[in-house]
Order: C-alpha cells, then structure tokens, then sequence
C-alpha cells in the first residue's frame, strides 16, 4: 500500500489544528479541538497537559472518520506545538504540575536574579544579547527549585508541550532542537547549552536527550494506538515549534525569506543558515530544516488586543452577532481615516518580547479626544501593531542585513483584507496572505513527516 499521507497536529495556545494530508497538498480532513487555560494569580498561566493530549486523540479520531482513510496509508505523525512549556514528569511518568506557559511571566525576580549572577544585567545582555524576563524558562526553572522544591526534586525531566506529546505516543521522553532553543539552546554544538542551567543551579540531568524534527522518535505504543484508532508502531517524528512549522506552513524556507504570524501573538520570522548573535529584542532559533536558522522577533499581543477591544467595548454586539463580530469591528476601523485622527495605540498589554524585551511594559492610548469613537480606537490599534511589525523589520535589515521586500502572512489576522492593507502600507512591503492561513502550523508539521518519512528529499522540495 503507497503510504503517502500524514497527521499532522499544530497545538497553539487555545486549541489543537489537525490536518490529514496527502503529499501533494491534498487535504482529506481537518479538525480543531479547543482546551483552556488557568490563571491561578497575576500573571501567571498554566495548562492542563493532559487536556492537549485529549486533543490529539479527538481530532485523530475525526480526521478518521471523515475522510474514511485506511489508517495503513498513514506514513506518520508530527506535532507542532507552542513553545517554551515546562512540564515536570517523574520516574513513573507522572506529570506532577501542569504546564507554566509561554506566556506566564511568574518569574521576574528571578530572571533578574539570574543576569546579576552573569554579572549584572548590562554584562548579561552584551554577552547573550538580549535581557532575559520572568517570562523565559531557566528563571522559571529556578522559580520551581525555589517555591515548589518537591515537585522539582522529584522530576526526572522537564518537558515541553511537543516533548509531552510525543511522550504520550510514544513512551520516550525527548526535546526537539527548536523546542530546546526555548530552553537554552547551543546552535553550533546541537546541544544543551549546559552552562546557563549550571551557573543558575539547574540540573541538566533533568532535560531530556535531543533529536531533529525529522528524526523517527518511535512507534506509536498500543495504548496510545488504541487511544487514536491507528497501527501501533505508527511512525511519530521530532517535530517543531509553532514558530518554525509556520515558516514552513507559508514555504518561508529559501535563504533570507521571511513570514508574520498574526493571531493571539504575532511575529517576524526570517529562515537563515547564519548564526547570528541576538540583538533589540530579537533571537535566532534552530529552524525546523536542521540545516538552517530562524531569526525572530515576537511581540507580544496583536489578537489578543482584538479580544480586549470587543470585550471592553462591542459587548452586547458580541452576544448578538457572535463570530460575526470581526466584521463590524472591521467595517468600524474601515470607516475611519488612515492615521485614526492622530490617535495612537501601543499594542503592549502583556509587556513585549521585541524590539525591547519587558514584562512590564502595558499599552497606551496617546492624543485621546472627544472626536475619537471607538472605530478610532479599532483602526489604532492595528495600526500599532503594524507599526510594531515595521519596528521588528526595519531592525532585521538593520542589524542583520536582511532584505525584506515581501512578506508571507499567516495567522487569523491574514484573512482580514482591511488589516492586511493597512500592515502593507505601514511596512512598504509586498504582503502576500497564505491559503488557509490557521491551518498554516500544522501543515508545516506536515512538511516535517513528509521529509521525516523519505517521501520529501529535503524541505526546498
């Protein structure tokens, strides 16, 4: 049987993508499957790990049921997964916290505690090239040493969200070369680098052994088979971050091409085989291909100030037109002037990661007059977010010498025409808005068992 299709799952913030895709782009099937976040004090957020594994076998098991596949087509499974999690499992395989998420900034003080070890903040940041915040993963590895030291003396390692995934499948604890440079991650070596989590008292016994996101990390066992209706021994791959399959999912993947994400978060990813030191905010990170590179510069909030917005402001019409909300707030911010009347908005509301990286750092609303209605507001606040995109960009060409004329634009925020015109005019570049813009993740996964399996030579392909 010619086994030229896959699963691929993309587990962001909210939900899980799931495609069933054949080789040459066919899509047979997809599937979405929300879970939800926790936020037990200020700042902090947390997610249930075994709600996204839940995920994964609901969306499985209906990919297969509406296609009708034999599951013996199946070459494989890949997960794309959000970045940064920290998941605590023992000996015995038991997670024993939830998840400390991406975003959950809990850990501030000893972030700071951490660049006055490398001798102060100024040494700290001239030596890695950026400041680290309580948002990062070794302050908040170091927040678990300190406040919850049961669950970190007794964790035989530390996993991410994709490394928990792939656990779940297939019995091996491991971390993906993407996912570990969320972590501490040394790209020429391909390996840990061990000499962070040491200085600050981490242990680096505790992080898993590493593979590429094309490596075969194992067969699906009979219990999670079972669990998802497919052949045990099924082929599971490293796979990515959410980062690098989007570069892929929009074929970012040439030498100096460059792609946004916009949804809840947005970023500017540039795929690159130089190596090159971080700087304004910026990092570079181990792309998906493991022959190159990801230059990146995330900021914070984009969708989210979307939320905040309609939630604030367009209440009642929320409950009256639900999903049908987007297009009033879109013909609001469409009727008025580029500009918004000299009204200016800073997409900051959860601090910012790029160019200037702080967890507190909160947005504003500047020149607010009695003229200004809330459509002034909306079209503000795209807007600022571009403007924040042109600030990234601008700095890419700047301190790294890329040339950026186009960009591939996916996310939710790409399918609106309005807020994609507004992002070509403040950038001056040409925008080109990906097909199936949130399936985009997952089908970099995709990409990722396609090449895994032998069935792609190589990603350019």
């Amino acid at each position: 049987m010619n086994k030229n299709t896959v699963i691929a799952h993309d587990l962001g913030t909210s939900s899980d993508k799931a495609l069933l895709i054949e080789a040459d782009g066919t899509i047979l099937a997809a599937a979405e499957e929300a879970y939800p976040s926790s936020f037990p004090n200020p700042g902090w957020v947390e997610q249930k790990p075994d709600d996204s594994w839940r995920a994964v076998v609901k969306t499985t098991r209906r990919l297969l049921k509406d296609s009708g596949i034999d599951p013996g087509r199946i070459a494989g499974m890949a997960f794309s997964t959000q970045a940064m999690g920290i998941i605590p499992v023992n000996n015995s395989g038991k997670v024993l916290r939830d998840n400390i998420s991406w975003v959950d900034g809990r850990a501030e003080k000893q972030a700071q505690w951490a660049m006055k070890r490398f001798l102060g903040r100024k040494a700290f940041k001239a030596m890695v090239g950026i400041e680290i915040t309580g948002k990062d993963v070794i302050p908040k590895l170091v927040w678990m040493k300190q406040n919850e030291p049961d669950t970190y003396a007794s964790t035989l390692k530390f996993l991410d969200v994709n490394g928990y995934l792939k656990f779940r499948a297939t019995g091996r604890m491991v971390a993906e070369w993407s996912g570990a440079c969320s972590y501490a991650f040394n790209l020429k070596k391909k390996d840990w680098e061990k000499i962070f989590f040491r200085m600050l008292g981490v242990d680096v016994n505790k992080l898993p052994g590493l593979v590429r996101s094309i490596d075969l990390v194992g067969g699906l066992t009979a219990e999670a088979a079972e669990s998802c209706g497919l052949p045990e021994g099924l082929p599971v791959y490293g796979g990515c971050d959410d980062t690098q399959s989007a570069a892929l999912g929009t074929g970012a993947t040439g030498e100096g091409a460059a792609h946004i994400y916009l949804g809840t978060s947005a970023w500017v990813g540039v795929t690159t085989k130089k190596a090159p030191k971080f700087k304004h905010g910026a990092v570079c990170l181990q792309s998906a291909d493991p022959s190159k590179n990801l230059v990146v510069g995330i900021t914070e909030s984009a969708g989210a100030n979307l939320e905040w917005l309609i939630d604030r402001f367009y209440q009642k019409e929320k409950s009256e037109l639900k999903d049908n909300i987007y297009g009033l707030l879109d013909r609001e911010a469409s009727a008025t002037p580029p500009g918004s009347d000299h009204l200016i908005f800073t997409p900051w509301l959860q601090g910012e990661r790029c160019p200037v990286s702080t967890t507190t750092t909160r947005g504003t609303l500047f020149n607010l007059g009695p003229e200004h209605t809330r459509g002034h507001i909306a079209r503000a606040l795209t807007e600022g977010v571009a403007y924040n995109l042109r600030w990234i960009i601008e700095n890419f060409e700047k301190d790294f010498g890329f040339d950026i004329p186009a960009l591939k634009v996916t996310g939710g925020g790409s399918q609106n025409d309005h807020w994609m015109q507004i992002i070509a005019d403040v950038t001056r570049r040409k925008i080109e808005a990906a097909n199936r813009p949130k399936m985009a993740g997952a089908v970099g996964a995709a990409v990722v068992a396609f090449v895994g399996a032998g069935i792609y030579p190589d990603f350019e392909k």
